[in-house]
């Protein structure tokens, strides 16, 4: 498809079901569309988001664990049992 084409003849290159189903769209369905191309654009956004906030929060307490561990075996260095 020609983007740089006039609207009307870029139309006429959809598929015929694409054209149909287009048609018949009504003013309340074409807002509709553009309401839940936004709602999916912005679940996508805080789906990403929120990904990064549990993977950083997983990385946070693995990272914890590890340097108590680690703190513990400097301590028992320091102070060995007799």
């Amino acid at each position: 498809m020609d983007p740089t084409a006039i609207p009307a003849n870029r139309f006429n290159e959809l598929p015929s079901e694409t054209q149909e189903f287009l048609s018949q769209l009504r003013e309340d369905d074409i807002e509709l569309l553009k309401d839940g191309l936004e709602l999916v654009r912005s679940t996508r956004t805080v789906g990403r988001f929120m990904r990064w906030m549990i993977l950083g929060f997983l990385a946070v307490m693995v990272g914890a664990v590890s340097f108590y561990e680690n703190v513990l075996k400097i301590i028992a260095w320091m102070h060995p049992q007799k």
